[in-house]
């Protein structure tokens, strides 16, 4: 009786554990950004061509690079979940789309706001757009085959072979602008950027938006997950009513 009376307590303890962690990073989340945005504003040097608008490019990177994780995720989730077919796997894959669309979204957004100084026009048809739009349209449709699918098993499961073929283009984005004729700028920092094509100060000031951004990004993961594990208890017990 007392190891059947300490699972409840030791789960709830668990939850409240998960909870503390999630508060902390949540904390820690918002120091990081705020220290990201004095550095943004206050400490990186104004590009001498464009100005002021190139401080877009410490967002405007990072929440590129994460929404591409956040589509590897999804990916990784939904063949655990075609494999072990349990609920955790799918909310993992459901929850890492969902941040994903926010961060493509946002890739798109601060992206066109860059571009129009820039190529003095809101849009492109190049590659690296192109193929950035089209893999926005694959996790969107991921989303409203979960919603509109007629009964949730098979939309897990025919989201879940969405999300695994849909990160086929992760990688064209990815080399868009090696592999076709592109006006998009080429990679800055890494093994494949020129050299010397950034600055040192850009450069730190890039990898500590980067991470600032990834806290941010496991943050909403890890809410979006738990959120989803109480909306399919919710759920279940709406079934159980109806059966009843």
């Amino acid at each position: 009786m007392a190891a059947i009376a300490g699972r409840p307590a030791g789960k709830a303890s668990w939850q409240r554990g998960l909870r503390d962690a999630r508060l902390w990073l949540l904390l820690i989340t918002a120091v990081l950004m705020l220290v990201d945005g004095y550095l943004i504003f206050m400490v990186a040097p104004t590009d001498a061509v464009l100005g002021h608008v190139q401080r877009i490019f410490y967002v405007h990177v990072p929440i590129s690079i994460l929404s591409f994780l956040g589509f590897l995720i999804c990916a990784v989730a939904g063949i655990g979940y075609l494999i072990r077919r349990t609920e955790r796997w799918d909310r993992v894959a459901h929850a890492s789309a969902e941040v994903g669309v926010v961060f493509v979204t946002l890739a798109l957004v601060t992206g066109i706001i860059w571009a129009r100084p820039v190529w003095n026009a809101w849009w492109q048809w190049e590659p690296r757009l192109t193929t950035t739009l089209i893999l926005w349209f694959i996790y969107v449709a991921y989303l409203m085959i979960r919603q509109y699918a007629p009964t949730p098993q098979q939309g897990r499961t025919w989201s879940a072979v969405v999300g695994i073929i849909g990160f086929v283009d992760v990688p064209i984005v990815y080399y868009s602008v090696q592999w076709w004729q592109s006006i998009h700028p080429k990679q800055v920092i890494g093994p494949e950027a020129a050299e010397g094509a950034l600055e040192p100060i850009m450069a730190q000031i890039l990898v500590f938006s980067l991470v600032a951004t990834l806290a941010l990004f496991t943050y909403l993961l890890l809410e979006r997950v738990a959120l989803r594990g109480i909306e399919d208890r919710l759920s279940q017990l709406r079934r159980e009513g109806n059966t009843d």
